[in-house]
């Protein structure tokens, strides 16, 4: 049974080491070292308790073991964009393929939506036919390219834009609301 959860920072060194190969031995994310637990850490408190970090276990309770995490954070820097959100997901490579990269997108994107964003978007290294998948299975749609963007092991990249639209856009729009007062929500 796959478990979902918020993530704690004591989820920080299992979150590094299912990214670590997606960064070392991948072009999916555009880093070059891997972050350590101390660097995970810094970076899920710097959410604010605003934007959501997510993790998929094995089950649940204290025996159970990270196999995935997917989290929002500021799309750009721009007041204006606080509306909507940029997604992140990764699945352990021992887990790929059980449903829990699923499981955990959907409550990411039912959590999101019940804070109020208005989008998520999503930007998936191309080629990559299962992060692609996986986002239009959740609602994502294509919107663009960015072409050539990025250089990882010996070849250019281009990445590709998926947009959700998570809720209505209001005028004037609501001011999401935090994390720590939502938390994590499966419809």
């Amino acid at each position: 049974m796959i478990g979902i959860r918020a993530a704690t920072p004591e989820d920080a060194a299992a979150i590094a080491a299912i990214y670590a190969p997606h960064v070392l031995t991948g072009t999916v994310s555009f880093e070059t070292e891997p972050p350590d637990a101390r660097a995970m850490r810094t970076r899920m408190a710097a959410s604010d308790g605003l934007y959501p970090w997510i993790v998929a276990t094995t089950g649940e309770g204290d025996e159970s073991g990270v196999i995935g995490y997917a989290y929002a954070g500021k799309f750009r820097e721009r007041p204006a964009y606080r509306y909507a959100v940029e997604t992140s997901i990764y699945i352990a490579d021992t887990a790929q393929r059980q449903g829990a990269g699923r499981l955990l997108y959907e409550a990411l994107i039912d959590t999101l939506r019940a804070q109020g964003f208005v989008h998520a978007i999503g930007g998936i290294a191309l080629p990559n036919d299962a992060s692609i998948t996986l986002h239009e299975s959740v609602g994502f749609r294509r919107t663009g390219v960015y072409r050539e963007v990025g250089y990882k092991h010996g070849r250019w990249i281009d990445v590709g834009i998926w947009q959700c639209e998570l809720n209505e856009p209001s005028v004037p729009p609501v001011e999401p609301r935090p994390f720590s007062e939502v938390g994590v929500v499966r419809a």
